[in-house]
């Protein structure tokens, strides 16, 4: 199938410019796999100790040398919803591996936080860390050299991303991702979203909150809205390394652990031992890639991924801009409506056609390479379909033709818009990104003077004390990743959504972040170069006249720019923000994490 110019293009470029550095990562890869397995290269006594605790007939398979033995790294833990159904994977996959001959063992876990538990809180400055984390905890999972594949278990924000690192960073073994799903429908996302908002108005108080985010986050199973943790699983889908139609499956249902344990299968299904060898460095190229990009334009996805893609791409060897995802999203047209861009969630999302739907309207259309490799194996028109329980058997049947419910997945030729859900915003401030899918278009121009904080409490007192009236850009800086680890925001939105709402142009500009759940103020987040690098984010006085314009792409100073940028950068003691909560531990990750717009990565 042949793709759309600006596809073709994106892609050729990014394989131009990665050439030299993608042709070291599969040499890489490959050296690997020459070795051969490495439980056949181990000592005895390492080898005894990698399976003393296993049961009899395990060990007796692990101390030959055929057969297969597949890693676990899971991100369990029994606090945080939608890692909770983990619980019982490693059970269900290592009965999956035994059925055929193989074994199975946890090889790891890996640390899961949730924004939504730190969110405004002193923790919220270790998130974005922890993808980096994960990445070398899972390394460390696999450094016993010990499996021929690899299962991951991860959902959120930070977790997927840090995992995908790291098994890339192990190229040599196949890898197919695990989803546990998204919880059941509760309180529908906008009635949550209005209780916030009565909340900060002051005309509810903390009892009725509480009750209303105890409606909507209720059972276990990922959050419902599309945020980062379900950008993820549909990312996972489309660059083919979930099974087809796993990611939007409910926790603890019989489809769920049917797809499980045929997850463990197919891994097992892709070592170098068999004649179907598939590693996970050659499933993700720069074709991956873009395809990803896509499905994130398409759907309106988390801007977290504009940082997290680049760091995927980059451990896979290849070199991806923010202006690779510009001009797609020029291109792309955005086919689905879940809140915060929209009033469904993701089980509406999954019972209008779900991911089988969209990617074969993406394809058919152009805006996705076909020609690729998956953990199913079939190129990208496999997924092209719906998982299914006929007679309690896994079975995959055709997607529908059409969308259950067009108001929340469209077709190609009635697309909500013609460009992406995300845009990134040039001009005399930096770079930044912004969601744009969620933000009506009579708000997405705003011009008008700033007022600037360093904090984003001191931002809540100025609203609180009535001292932001009318149109605003609010500045919030200092919080860029050198700073103090880029936190989310989220706690800022129903302030600004309040003035919106009274009628006032408002925007915010910051270098933090929003993520996927930004809503509908327009938001300038990773704003780069960031303030502790002296960024002209640094330079904005309360009164300048700022100029932010979704539509054209630009987010500007307007005034003299000579007087402007010969201003002296403002500077801030961060010390107070660099301990207590663990934020110590990381000053080696502040001064090492590079830009936004690289990745925000520590890996260099």
């Amino acid at each position: 199938m042949n793709v759309v110019k600006t596809v073709h293009e994106v892609t050729e470029r990014i394989a131009s410019r990665s050439a030299a550095s993608r042709r070291e990562y599969l040499d890489r890869v490959d050296a690997a796999r020459v070795k051969g397995v490495h439980r056949a290269a181990l000592a005895c006594g390492n080898l005894a100790h990698g399976f003393a605790a296993c049961a009899p007939g395990d060990k007796a398979r692990l101390a030959g040398s055929k057969a297969l033995n597949l890693g676990i790294v899971t991100s369990y833990n029994d606090m945080l919803s939608a890692h909770q159904p983990y619980a019982t994977y490693p059970d269900i996959i290592k009965d999956a591996a035994r059925a055929i001959g193989a074994t199975a063992q946890v090889a790891g876990g890996v640390p899961a936080m949730c924004d939504g538990v730190t969110q405004g809180q002193p923790g919220m400055d270790l998130s974005l860390f922890s993808r980096d984390v994960i990445a070398m905890a899972t390394a460390i999972a696999l450094s016993h050299n010990m499996f021929d594949a690899a299962v991951y278990l991860g959902i959120c924000d930070k977790i997927v991303p840090g995992l995908v690192i790291a098994a890339l960073s192990f190229g040599h073994l196949p890898a197919v991702f695990v989803p546990a799903g998204p919880m059941t429908t509760g309180l529908p996302n906008d009635e949550k979203a209005k209780v916030r908002q009565l909340y900060a108005e002051g005309k509810v108080g903390r009892a009725e909150l509480l009750e209303s985010e105890a409606k909507s986050y209720h059972s276990p199973g990922t959050c419902t809205f599309y945020g980062t943790a379900n950008s993820n699983q549909m990312l996972m889908e489309i660059m083919g390394l979930h099974l087809p139609g796993a990611s939007f499956v409910n926790p603890n249902t019989p489809l769920r652990e049917a797809l499980t344990r045929e997850a463990a299968r197919r891994a097992l299904s892709l070592t170098a031992e068999g004649n179907d060898y598939t590693p996970i460095g050659h499933v993700v190229d720069e074709k991956a890639i873009v395809n990803g990009m896509v499905g994130l334009l398409a759907t309106g996805g988390s801007t977290n991924h504009t940082m997290h893609l680049v760091a995927i791409a980059a451990a896979a060897g290849l070199r991806v801009t923010w202006e690779d995802m510009s001009d797609l999203s020029g291109a792309v047209p955005l086919l689905a409506r879940v809140y915060p861009n929209g009033i469904a969630d993701v089980n509406h999302f999954h019972a209008a056609g779900g991911m089988g739907f969209l990617i074969r309207e993406l394809l058919e259309a152009g805006y996705l390479h076909e020609d690729v490799k998956t953990v199913w194996g079939q190129g990208l028109s496999g997924y092209a379909i719906e998982a299914r329980l006929v007679e309690d058997k896994l079975a995959f049947e055709p997607s529908p033709v059409q969308s259950g419910s067009p108001g929340v997945l469209a077709p190609v030729g009635q697309a909500f818009s013609q460009n992406g859900g995300l845009k990134v915003l040039s001009g005399n401030l930096g770079k930044s990104v912004i969601k744009v899918s969620a933000v009506k278009p009579e708000n997405r121009v705003v011009e008008a003077k700033a007022r600037v904080f360093h904090t984003q409490d001191g931002m809540l007192a100025a609203f609180k004390a009535g001292e932001i009236t009318g149109d605003v850009v609010a500045v919030v800086r200092f919080q860029g990743p050198r700073s103090i680890g880029m936190p989310e925001l989220h706690k800022l939105t129903p302030a600004l959504g309040i003035l919106q709402d009274r009628g006032h142009k408002v925007a915010l500009v910051t270098d933090g972040r929003m993520s996927g759940a930004s809503g509908k103020i327009p938001a300038a987040i990773h704003m780069t170069p960031e303030a502790s690098d002296g960024g002209a984010i640094a330079k904005i006085r309360d009164g300048d006249l700022i100029r932010l314009d979704a539509d054209a792409g630009t987010l500007s100073f307007i005034g003299d720019e000579k007087e402007f940028f010969s201003r002296t950068p403002a500077t801030e003691d961060l010390r107070r923000e660099h301990h207590g909560m663990g934020r110590e531990l990381f000053a080696g990750f502040r001064a090492l994490v590079g830009t936004a717009d690289r990745g925000a990565s520590v890996f260099g």
